[in-house]
Parts: structure tokens; C-alpha cells; sequence
């Protein structure tokens, strides 16, 4: 299973052409950041990925754990 957890997901990403173009972007037109219909459903997708973060780091030592112990 892979990572549940969505890095910089309530921030824009832009390409390089779009960094480059932002430069002269005065009224900041091109930014496009990951909007929600409410606070509420903002702050319930934020917790999620919270949660799955701290999810994937217990997953992943756990794992190091039991390879530890296979090596005994």
C-alpha cells in the first residue's frame, strides 16, 4: 500500500513556466490553490491528511521495527 498522505496539498504547485509568468502576474490571476466550499469541509480535508501522515509513519515504523526483529 502507498503513502495516504498528499504533501503541500493546500498550497498551489505551479510549473516552472508558471513561477516565471507570476513574476509579472500583478493581480495574481494564475495562482490556483486547492479551494473548499466551506471552513468546515477545509478543515475536515486538512485533518484527513493530518491523520494519514501520522498514519504512513507509524506503517513505515512499524516496518523497520519488524525487519529489526527478522534480523535477530
Amino acid at each position: 500500500m502507498g503513502n495516504l498522505y498528499i504533501p503541500n496539498k493546500l498550497f498551489a504547485n505551479p510549473s516552472f513556466i508558471e513561477g516565471v509568468a507570476s513574476v509579472v502576474d500583478l493581480g495574481a490571476t494564475l495562482q490556483k490553490y486547492n479551494t473548499s466550499d466551506t471552513d468546515n469541509e477545509a478543515d475536515s480535508e486538512a485533518l484527513k491528511n493530518d491523520w494519514s501522515a501520522i498514519g504512513d509513519d507509524l506503517r513505515f515504523s512499524i516496518k523497520k521495527y519488524e525487519q529489526q526483529l527478522a534480523k535477530k
